[in-house]
């Protein structure tokens, strides 16, 4: 019996070494994890950053570009006494920042390395290397430069990720860069290209000791994809300049494609102030201007579109048979019925033609009254929205899905907004004020110089986008290849374009003053009312009459009249564009010299 107890444990004493033994050849053979695990304290893995893709206008002018920089590292335990008023004129920074940011890095790790200093230019980085700073050494970025300083708002601009960025994105880690704004937010899975990793071997102490493997297992980064944009550089440069001192923005688009020829936005600022070591307290100076120039109206704003909306009522009319070319409406002074709505002194009465040519406000409040009120419908609520679902067509109250992700909506009133407001008690009296653009009604300047694309192509327009061609891909996203059609016949568009040509061409027309000879400019005045001081002024048109090959919106907030300042600069914009030259050097000079209080903005 002693014998067999002794047996059974012998055998249970093999058994724990054999399971001990299996476990460590599993352990050293099979499992790699823990081979990982033990590679990992003695390995350090360090991120090598693609240069972003560059940015070219429509005919391969450089728009963005990306420059070598440097960010300056040390190791606080290996830095040695050295000459700190050198470095400090090196960098360009005050000895107390070098010392500060050294506590800091020391503070951190005395063996591990610390960023000193972000973004060095190559020069620094060269004069850096012609002394002898022991614990110190530089690691390779590249940061964005703008050869042309335009197209600040349209472009953006890259900033470091935030840990929310972080959370949401497992590519991106701190330190990283990502396109804030823009292009460079629109597109920056396009633009930022692809990581790479080199690999070195540390000490116990996190010490660089050389290259792992001779560099085997390091992956170089991939630079971002270049992108074309639809962008004309020269164009962009003449917008910005005709608005420089203004509040508001130029939108044009090449209406046969959708392609965007000019975003700018004022005030704007050069892109160059959010690059570099100085780029926090730019960005902080900018964000506290009252005048906000990081603010892109051309697609952020939301604005009455004014008289411009007339040719919209008009169509409608047209297309639900309420009215045709011939219907003459009388004016005098203005539309009569209920509060009224004024007008300017003009011959009455004028047919559809005439009414665009004079803006007349009468007209196109008989227009909607006719629209929403229609029998047919059975009442005012569901007139009023047939006659938003006409407009909506047009591009109004909505995105019209190109690519800028800050781009808003507008807004196109409902019936059930109306009965919200109203409690259920309005008419088209209630209404009226949608005739001429004013009221509810808000659109942005995208959506407005898209209106001038569509009534240029008679009824159709692309989507407005602003990148042409990315440089790996056989073509762009296909939503921007689709015709989107409007609800109104283009057999009606003749009458409402013969009004605008007549605006800019005829004796009396409102915006004579944007005429061009030979150019057949057609275009459309407006005087957008502003309850918070002098009317905004804004014009769309298009050239030429036939085959047209740009539209433009110009929207100037307290401009006054529609031709008072908004038709001259989109009068130049088109000629320079169409013609590569200007024949009035003296409208350029009256646009440059306008002058417009802005009291709240000078405070």
């Amino acid at each position: 019996m002693k014998w067999s107890r002794y047996r059974i444990l012998q055998l249970v004493v093999i058994a724990a070494f054999a399971v001990i033994a299996a476990r460590l050849f599993y352990i050293q053979v099979i499992d790699s994890s823990y081979k990982m695990s033990a590679d990992n304290n003695v390995l350090r893995y360090m991120v090598q950053y693609p240069p972003r893709g560059e940015v070219y206008d429509r005919n391969g002018e450089f728009l963005v570009q990306s420059k070598e920089a440097y960010d300056l590292m040390a190791v606080p335990r290996e830095v040695k006494p050295f000459d700190t008023a050198r470095l400090a004129s090196i960098l360009g920074v005050t000895v107390e920042e070098v010392r500060k940011e050294l506590r800091n890095a020391s503070n951190y790790s005395r063996r591990r390395p610390s960023v000193l200093f972000k973004q060095i230019s190559k020069e620094d980085k060269l004069r850096f290397e012609e002394y002898s700073f022991p614990g110190f050494y530089t690691v390779y970025r590249t940061v964005r430069s703008y050869p042309r300083k335009i197209a600040g708002n349209l472009l953006g601009y890259v900033g470091e990720v935030n840990q929310r960025i972080i959370d949401r994105n497992p590519y991106y880690k701190s330190g990283d860069f990502i396109g804030m704004s823009g292009i460079e937010k629109a597109y920056e899975e396009v633009l930022r290209g692809k990581k790479g990793i080199k690999i070195q071997m540390v000490d116990v102490h996190g010490i660089p000791k050389g290259s792992y493997a001779d560099g085997l297992y390091d992956t170089l980064p991939e630079p971002g994809t270049a992108i074309t944009s639809t962008l004309d550089a020269g164009l962009q440069a003449l917008a910005e300049e005709l608005l420089a001192g203004k509040v508001g923005s130029v939108v044009a688009i090449e209406p046969e494609t959708g392609e965007i020829l000019v975003m700018a936005s004022s005030p704007t600022y050069d892109p160059d102030q959010l690059v570099g070591r100085e780029r926090g307290n730019n960005y902080m100076k900018l964000l506290r201007d009252p005048r906000h120039p990081l603010f892109n109206r051309a697609v952020m704003s939301s604005y009455p579109p004014g008289s411009t909306f007339k040719v919209i009522n008009g169509l409608i009319g047209l297309q639900e048979g309420v009215l045709t070319p011939e219907t003459a409406y009388p004016c005098h002074g203005g539309y009569p019925v209920g509060r009224g709505v004024k007008c300017h002194n003009h011959a009455s009465p004028l047919d559809l033609t005439e009414a665009v040519q004079n803006s007349c406000n009468a007209y196109f409040c008989y227009v909607l009254r006719d629209i929403v009120d229609n029998r047919k419908y059975g009442g005012i609520k569901k007139g009023l929205d047939v006659w938003a679902n006409y407009v909506r067509s047009f591009g109004y109250g909505r995105k019209l899905g190109s690519d800028f992700v800050e781009e808003l909506n507008g807004n196109v009133p409902s019936a059930e907004f109306y009965n919200k407001r109203y409690r259920g008690s309005w008419n088209s009296l209630t209404v009226i004020s949608l005739s001429i653009g004013q009221g509810e009604l808000g659109a942005t300047p995208l959506q407005m110089a898209n209106l001038a694309a569509t009534v240029a192509n008679r009824g159709h327009y692309r989507i407005p986008h602003v990148v042409k061609r990315i440089h790996d891909r056989d073509s762009i996203d296909q939503r921007f290849y689709e015709d989107h059609y409007t609800m109104v016949d283009p057999k009606y568009f003749d009458p409402v374009v013969e009004g605008m040509w007549r605006a800019v061409h005829m004796p009396g027309g409102t915006a004579s003053i944007a005429r061009v000879e030979g150019l057949d400019i057609c275009g459309k005045t407006g005087t957008a009312q502003n309850p918070h001081g002098a009317d905004h002024s804004t014009f769309m048109c298009f050239a030429p009459r036939n085959n047209p090959k740009i539209a433009v919106s110009v929207y100037i907030e307290n401009g006054r009249f529609g031709a008072t300042i908004a038709a001259p600069i989109a009068s130049l914009i088109v000629e320079q564009y169409l013609t590569d030259t200007i024949t009035r050097p003296q409208l350029i000079d009256y646009v440059k010299n306008f002058q417009i209080a802005y009291p709240s903005y000078d405070k």
